[in-house]
């Protein structure tokens, strides 16, 4: 068992809790493997009535994945265990957002990536003052996955696109606002809260302790939002901003420069897709899987790693800019995989 987590039953409630702060609780192939295997066990569980997920640590309830074995193994050119991890990581994540009993998250700091798919697919999502919720992948030339696709498609107007583009992070208030959150409860309440859901078993104590969260920012920028992402293709969304004279054009324009073309181009042809009303986290999660498949081999996934991770010199060299992009390079990350298409069936190993 690993000790980056604990996973244990007290009163009406199934426990999971992150604990390795010191990495800000990055989520690594065992720690999703430990969390899965408990929610299968309490699936048919009588003595659990809900779950309540959270983490040691005031900086972060999971700031990602654990990357580095990810890095380590596609530089060896060994593309397998990536695709693996990958795989089981978005079948958790399925099994979390449709899971028959309450799944309940308390999210401080940091959540994101992979933080994200632990959490914000839960029935019962709480924020508090600290909580910064973002979905930073295509800076290291990734794209939303975790399911965070799905989410962003069902961001208020074109939010979707603007956070999944820019990895803008969401306050307590923002984070509700999009759809990533649920409710706003003052860490300081949290022991009493916690005790609550596990004498109870019932998640409507949530309520009786929420409160309303300071103003966001997004509600205000929702106008140039939906005015520069409106486009059909990143090209669209990139010539929208350089044509307006504006803090929130050339802020904007500064951020996706830093962010891989092509994890942003396909970003935003994700989310158009996911807006369709037969999506699902299913249809989310397979898409994804497309990209993330063929992240090391085709993408700047590497790069990506290098550049922000590795050796930290922040200058990664993208295979394309953002306007010599070919639309056909989106395609190819998106094509299906055929015999190779993520199935939420577990392995028979």
């Amino acid at each position: 068992m690993t000790t980056d987590i604990s996973i244990r039953k007290e009163g009406r409630a199934g426990r999971i809790t992150l604990t390795r702060p010191k990495a800000l609780n990055a989520l690594s192939y065992d720690m999703a493997t430990a969390i899965e295997t408990a929610l299968d066990d309490w699936r048919t569980d009588d003595e659990v009535a809900l779950i309540l997920i959270d983490a040691t640590g005031d900086k972060a309830f999971c700031a990602g994945g654990d990357i580095q074995q990810l890095y380590d193994t596609g530089r060896a050119g060994d593309f397998a265990f990536g695709r693996r991890f990958w795989a089981d990581e978005y079948r958790l994540n399925a099994k979390i957002a449709g899971y028959p009993k309450p799944y309940i998250a308390l999210m401080q700091g940091f959540v994101m990536g992979g933080g994200v798919g632990i959490s914000c697919h839960g029935s019962h999502r709480v924020t508090c003052e600290s909580t910064q919720i973002a979905m930073p992948e295509c800076g290291i030339g990734l794209v939303p996955d975790v399911g965070g696709s799905l989410l962003l498609a069902r961001a208020p107007g074109r939010l979707g696109e603007y956070l999944g583009t820019t990895g803008t992070r969401m306050g307590p208030d923002d984070a509700i606002h999009a759809g990533f959150a649920d409710t706003y409860v003052p860490q300081l309440i949290w022991p009493t809260l916690t005790a609550a859901l596990i004498e109870t078993g019932d998640p409507a104590v949530i309520a009786a302790h929420a409160e309303t969260p300071p103003p966001g920012l997004l509600p205000a920028l929702t106008p140039q939002i939906d005015r520069h992402f409106s486009g059909e293709t990143l090209r669209d969304v990139a010539n929208a901003l350089r044509a307006e004279d504006s803090d929130f054009a050339r802020d904007t324009l500064k951020t996706l420069s830093r962010n891989s073309p092509l994890s942003m181009a396909c970003a935003v042809e994700m989310i158009h897709r996911l807006r369709a009303p037969t999506a699902d986290i299913g249809r989310a999660l397979g898409l994804e899987y497309r990209f993330t498949y063929r992240a090391m081999e085709q993408g700047d996934f590497l790069e990506g790693i290098r550049a922000a991770i590795i050796d930290k010199d922040r200058k990664p060299i993208w295979k394309h800019g953002i306007d010599s992009l070919p639309d056909v390079a989106v395609a190819q990350m998106l094509q299906p995989l055929g015999k190779n298409a993520l199935t939420l069936e577990e392995a028979n190993t």
